[in-house]
């Protein structure tokens, strides 16, 4: 599948919660969540080399609708509803549409 949609957020965990909050990003990879959902074919999730409380996230997805679809779903709400209470901050994002690119892990 190719990836139509995607977006860039950086999140700002409250002091020493950077781990904790890679740690539930990461779940969103786990069966019946986002990030493993077909839909999505780029999850990656980055801490900051200069403030380890500070996590990017770059997400790409077959088309902005079936990211809205998915994330309107329970799994991804009760995913969005732990990180909330973990921010010192609102998230800030930036959309895209992908052009092309290589992913190896």
């Amino acid at each position: 599948m190719t990836a139509r949609y995607g977006f860039n957020a950086t999140l700002t965990a409250k002091p020493g919660t950077g781990a904790r909050l890679t740690d539930l990003l990461l779940t969103g990879l786990s069966d019946g969540n986002p990030g493993a959902s077909e839909y999505c074919v780029v999850y990656l999730v980055c801490r900051s080399a200069s403030d380890p409380d500070v996590v990017h996230v770059t997400e790409g997805w077959t088309s902005e609708e079936d990211h809205h679809r998915i994330f309107a779903g329970d799994a991804a709400q009760a995913i969005v509803k732990r990180i909330d209470g973990m921010l010192a901050k609102e998230p800030e994002y930036t959309d895209y549409v992908p052009v092309r690119g290589k992913a190896t892990f």
